[in-house]
Formats: structure tokens, C-alpha cells, sequence
């Protein structure tokens, strides 16, 4: 059951101080996401150098599997961070998290590889990603916090999605950074330059980490612990008393999930591996769909302000389900030109539904548990159906041998998000800045 839960006035923000958190967000977002992108696009490289090279269709398994296993260890860096966040401050909790996510990029490209040590590279591949999605755990329910908190209420929506928007061009940065170095020089490439992009992060994660320190804490929660101390729930509790709220967070950041890493990590994979175009013909038509993902977020985002949450989230849940099988049918034509518009099929729908989890997520939920009620739905999705996409993917192209059977996981996803949609309440009304009556012990 819901607790009972307290309005309070409006926090006050200034345009200047809302404006410096966008901008740190989102290069903080930035940072944190090129650093867990880069492993997705390098898995064609990772497979060759981290695995037995005697069946490469069984390294790929393995590398997306590796990919799949880091999702599991997410809902745990949720658990921590959100109770951070919730605990000691939106600010503090993502200074960590950018952090844990550099250092352990960096030692990925520093690994020595099944030639060199054996088995070891491939166990010490897997606790490294652990690490990361330990650490990406934290991240975007923490930053979509922390940026709504800032935002002015009737454009929190469009402000929501430029931090999804944020977490896309990092895919789109790695995609094309792989790009350069594996054109440039393919047997450098192979050889050592792989490790550039992930010894990149280092740099990248300092800068995330001084602009996040410089950051004032959201003027919601400051107004929270002025009133009090903070509250210390546990888990168990935010799960009573809130579980309808986590469930629908689950439900429609499933959808977004697969739909997401279906696009931006396994396609390109499926493109070289399967439909047998280039790599630099695979990279581009991604890099082209990722952009106009990144064009449509804020977009659809301020329509949501505007129009409300529930009817872009049941546009996009449809049109997801209804183009699953015909994107993929263009996807697998073999064609530069239709892999772009099969991407671009999924990528309109797609961009709906994040919109609406970037914000909704924080929206269901009061102050003093939004951290933690977030990031337990998001990451428990993504743990369970967004990680298993690429995975699920290559499986079912190995075993049914059909160029649109990873539509058929999109699809089945689809459909069981629908039953969810059409139950979901309109959030953009509420205010972020109510507060939970709830005594917590």
C-alpha cells in the first residue's frame, strides 16, 4: 500500500543554477555512458582476443554473454547508490559512480588476453564488466533525479530526456571512435589499438568527477533535509509500501531495454556477423540512427510536458510491437540503405518510451525513496531483459537461422508491456517536492 504522502510548497531554483546542472548532467552523463558503450562495439575484437579462437560463433556467445552478466550486478549498484543518493545526496552518489565506472574501463584495455594468460582473460573480462554495471547501477536513475529535481515543473519531461538523449551520443562517440581505429589500421587494430578507447575513459572520468563535485545539490532534496533529518528506509520497505510504483517502473523500462541495447549494442554485431555488410557500412547506420534518437528525446519529452506521459508511452509501446518483425526484415535485406531504415523503424517508437521512463521514473515516487524506488525498477528491468537483448539475439539467430528472429524477443516484450500501458497514471502533474508521511524506523 502507498504511503501517505505530504505536499509541500514549490522548492525555489534559480535559472542560473538549473541551467549549470543541465549542462554538468550532462556531461557527466556522457562520460559515464561512453565508458559502458565501448564494450559493445568492440565485442567483434573482444570475441577474437578473449576467447579460443577455434569457433568464433561460440566467442561471440561469450562476449555477449559477458555483456549480458554485467546487467545482473545493476540492480546491486542501484540498491547502493540509491540509497546513497536517498541518504547522503543526489550529488555524492554520482561523483562515486562516475568514478567506479572509469577505473574500471581503464583496466579493461590494460587486460592481457586469452593468448597471453588463458582462461584468466576472460574471468578477469567478466569482473571488470561486473564492476561497470555495478557502477552504471547508479547512474541513470540518479542523474534523471537529480536533473528533475532542477528543472522548471512544466519542462522537467524535456529536461528528463536531453539526459537520455546524453546517453545515447556516447554510443554514438564509441561507435565511431571503434570505427576510426579499425579502419585506419585493421591489424593495429587487433594487435593493440583496441585498448585506446577504454584507456580513454581515464581522462574522461576525471572530468566527469570535478564537474560533478562542483555541483550544488538539487534544490528538492536540500528542501528535504531542511525539514528533518533524512529518512533511512530500507529496501524492504520501499518495496511495501511502493511496489506498485517499481513494478510500472519495471514493466515500461523493460520494453525500453530491449528495445535499446536491441539497436545500439546488438545491430551492429548482427549486421557484420549475420547480414555480412562492413563493419564501416554496420557502424555508420548506427551511428545515423543513434543520432536521430538523439534529436527525437527532448523532442517527445517536451510533448509528454505538454500532452502528458501515458499517451506518448502507449504510441511508442505499439509501434515497438507492431515494427519489431519489419525492421529486422529491412535490417536483413543486406543493403546500407535499408539496415539505416529498419534502425530508424524502431528508433521512433523507441525514443517514445524512453522519454517517458527518463521521467516517469522519478515522477511515481516521493522524495525521500525516488533514488532508491527508481533505480530497484530501472536497473531490475535492465538486469533481466535489456542485458539478455544482444545475448538473446545472436542465440536465436544461431539456432532458428532466420534474419528476423531477433524480433521475435522484441516483439513478445512488446506485447507484455502493453497489458502494463494501458493501466499507467499520468504523472506530469505531481509534484516532485512531495514528501513521504511514512515514519520509517
Amino acid at each position: 500500500m502507498t504511503s501517505p504522502l505530504r505536499k509541500v510548497r514549490p522548492p525555489s531554483r534559480s535559472p542560473e543554477q538549473s541551467r549549470k546542472a543541465l549542462a554538468a548532467a550532462v556531461v557527466g552523463n556522457f562520460v559515464e555512458w561512453y565508458d559502458f558503450a565501448i564494450y559493445g562495439y568492440s565485442a567483434p575484437v573482444i570475441a577474437k582476443l578473449f576467447f579460443p579462437s577455434s569457433d568464433q560463433t561460440t566467442a561471440l556467445l561469450g562476449t555477449m554473454a559477458i555483456l549480458g552478466t554485467t546487467f545482473l550486478f545493476r540492480p546491486l549498484g542501484g540498491i547502493y547508490f540509491g540509497r546513497l543518493g536517498d541518504r547522503a545526496g543526489r550529488r555524492k552518489a554520482l561523483a562515486t559512480v562516475v568514478l567506479l565506472m572509469g577505473v574500471s574501463t581503464v583496466l579493461i584495455g590494460l587486460l592481457p588476453t586469452y593468448a597471453s594468460i588463458g582462461a584468466l582473460a576472460p574471468v578477469l573480462l567478466v569482473l571488470l564488466r561486473l564492476l561497470q554495471g555495478f557502477s552504471s547501477g547508479g547512474e541513470y536513475s540518479g542523474a534523471s533525479t537529480f536533473l528533475s529535481e532542477h528543472a522548471p515543473q512544466h519542462r522537467r519531461g524535456m529536461w528528463a530526456a536531453i539526459s537520455a538523449a546524453t546517453t545515447t551520443l556516447p554510443f554514438t562517440v564509441a561507435a565511431l571512435v571503434v570505427l576510426f581505429l579499425s579502419t585506419a589500421s585493421p591489424q593495429a587494430y587487433t594487435a593493440w589499438t583496441w585498448r585506446i578507447p577504454f584507456l580513454v575513459a581515464g581522462p574522461l572520468a576525471l572530468v566527469g568527477l570535478y564537474i560533478r563535485l562542483r555541483l550544488e545539490e538539487s534544490p528538492v532534496y536540500q528542501e528535504l533535509k531542511e525539514t528533518g533529518p533524512v529518512a533511512q528506509s530500507s529496501i524492504g520497505q520501499v518495496l511495501q509500501h511502493y511496489r506498485h510504483e517499481v513494478f510500472l517502473v519495471f514493466s515500461i523500462a523493460s520494453l525500453n531495454g530491449v528495445g535499446f541495447y536491441t539497436v545500439s549494442s546488438y545491430v551492429p554485431t548482427y549486421l557484420t556477423s549475420t547480414v555480412g555488410l562492413s563493419e564501416t557500412a554496420a557502424l555508420t547506420t548506427n551511428c545515423i540512427a543513434l543520432c536521430v534518437y538523439s534529436v527525437l528525446a527532448p523532442l517527445l519529452g517536451r510533448f509528454g510536458d505538454l500532452h502528458g506521459r501515458r499517451a506518448v508511452l502507449r504510441a511508442g509501446a505499439i509501434g515497438l510491437t507492431v515494427m519489431a518483425v519489419p525492421a529486422y526484415l529491412l535490417i536483413g535485406q543486406g543493403s546500407w540503405a535499408t539496415a539505416v531504415l529498419g534502425q530508424l523503424l524502431l528508433i521512433g517508437p523507441l525514443v517514445a518510451v524512453a522519454s517517458v521512463v527518463a521521467i516517469a521514473q522519478v515522477e511515481l515516487f516521493p522524495t525521500q525513496i525516488r533514488y532508491t524506488g527508481a533505480a530497484i525498477g530501472y536497473n531490475g528491468a535492465y538486469a533481466i531483459f535489456g542485458g539478455t537483448a544482444p545475448f538473446v539475439g545472436a542465440f536465436l539467430v544461431a539456432r532458428l537461422d532466420s534474419p528476423v528472429a531477433p524480433a521475435f524477443y522484441l516483439l513478445a516484450i512488446g506485447v507484455l508491456s502493453l497489458l502494463v500501458v494501458t493501466r499507467f497514471p499520468e504523472t506530469s502533474r505531481l509534484p516532485l517536492n512531495r514528501q513521504d508521511n511514512q515514519t520509517w524506523p
